[in-house]
């Protein structure tokens, strides 16, 4: 037999945490009452390990027994004392807590901690949760729908086989690629409902450049033509939104082609330069404030009719990288690359990513590929904010956003793709 006395203090330590959360959140919402606190779950713990092994040592159904003389009592006060009786949370709570126990008895530790870690989160985080909830708007909810669709609704239903000339076109990997994106785009979108305007310019900014760089700037250099006077506000959220694209390819890449994603890591390091160095000069040696309610609405990057015009966008341009490759001609792949990325670089960037297979020449190239798609990106941008912020943002935009696009092309022509990885030397 197991060390009983082990298994009995380890479900007490778990029951007596979960009950400290409990009894911390009822008295923060200043709650009378007899609620169920430290002692109770430290209780409901020990009787499921207990259960748990007077059911195997002694009683067959004393775990059972045990589960439902808790259930009936919590039900019984209920039906008693309506007005301070436990709800369905202290029932799923108290459940839960002699689940601990018997899966400590079970010598299922690791899932027994992770059970108690849920139940704390989730009880401790009570009011955070009915805030955010009360924030919930329809455009919410469309685009929690959208997202659903996009990756667990179509996603299973597309065909998974290579179809087409030169096999350039699998549905899958295709949709696949969209959901990937959706999934970093939407990511972004929540992150700006939950922190809301009054984060502040600069993590509006990199939240938006997460969800959508090119949605971002247009949206502040629009805002500044209106409020000139916030000109270093809104040309530190552009210039954040741009320069957050530079990581958010990263991630996008890495979770196609690690290897890749390597050989850009310089590259990209060097043209995030003048954009962090203009943040940081703007927020540490001007002492920018952060502002409430500069933030102009974003609205959801990545809803469904964008997503199918992203897979298809994508498909062609993976069916010109696919072509390129076969016929051999890979000088081609730079000037797709360039034009590409003036409509989206996320899209070349997934699509060489995918189809990088290793070498030192074909690994240089790639590199560049993607490279120069940043570059054409950043000029387009750089393009939006000139024509329509106002003239305070305009000149800021232009030389921080030139000056990036100025250090991937030159990094282009001395480096060759050089990495200290080895992947694109």
């Amino acid at each position: 037999m197991p060390d009983l006395l082990q298994f009995i203090v380890v479900s007490a330590c778990l029951g007596a945490l979960i009950g400290l959360i409990r009894q911390w959140g009822e008295q923060a919402d200043r709650r009378a009452g007899d609620f169920a606190g430290v002692r109770t779950h430290t209780f409901w713990a020990l009787l499921g390990c207990l259960g748990a092994y007077a059911s195997e040592a002694h009683a067959p159904f004393a775990f059972l027994v045990v589960l439902v003389l808790v259930a009936a009592h919590l039900m019984a006060q209920a039906a008693h004392q309506p007005q301070s009786a436990p709800g369905s949370t202290s029932l799923a709570g108290a459940i839960l807590t002699i689940f601990c126990g018997a899966l400590v008895f079970w010598e299922e530790t690791k899932s027994a901690v992770l059970v108690a870690a849920t139940t704390m989160v989730l009880m401790g985080t009570k009011q955070g949760i009915h805030t955010l909830t009360r924030g919930i708007t329809r455009q919410d909810i469309h685009a929690t729908l959208q997202f659903v669709a996009i990756s667990g609704v179509i996603l299973p239903l597309v065909p998974n086989r290579d179809l087409g000339p030169y096999g350039a076109f699998n549905p899958f990997s295709t949709w696949l690629m969209v959901v990937l994106i959706s999934g970093l785009g939407f990511a972004g979108y929540i992150a700006i409902r939950i922190v809301g305007a009054g984060a502040g310019i600069l993590l509006t900014g990199l939240l938006g450049g997460l969800a959508s760089s090119t949605a971002s700037t247009l949206a502040f250099s629009r805002r500044s033509a209106k409020e000139p006077g916030l000109a270093d506000h809104y040309s530190l959220a552009v210039i954040a939104a741009c320069t957050v694209m530079l990581p958010r390819v990263l991630v996008a890449t890495g979770l196609v082609n690690r290897e890749f994603t390597l050989s850009l890591l310089v590259p990209f390091g060097l043209m995030a330069i003048p954009g962090i160095a203009f943040a940081a000069y703007l927020w540490l040696a001007r002492g920018l404030e952060t502002r409430a309610g500069d933030t102009p609405e974003l609205a959801n990057p990545l809803g469904l009719s964008t997503a199918i015009k992203f897979a298809a966008f994508y498909a062609v341009i993976a069916f010109g990288v696919k072509v390129i490759r076969a016929e051999g001609w890979t000088q081609g792949l730079l000037p797709l690359s360039f034009v590409s990325g003036l409509a989206d670089m996320i899209a070349i960037s997934l699509s060489v990513a995918r189809d990088h297979e290793g070498g030192n020449a074909e690994s240089s190239l790639a590199t560049q590929a993607v490279v120069l798609a940043a570059i054409s990106n950043t000029l387009l941008k750089a393009g939006m904010a000139v024509v329509l912020g106002s003239t305070g943002l305009k000149w800021r935009v232009a030389i921080v956003l030139g000056a990036t696009a100025a250090i991937g092309a030159g990094w282009m022509w001395l480096g060759s793709g050089w990495s200290p990885f080895g992947a694109g030397s």
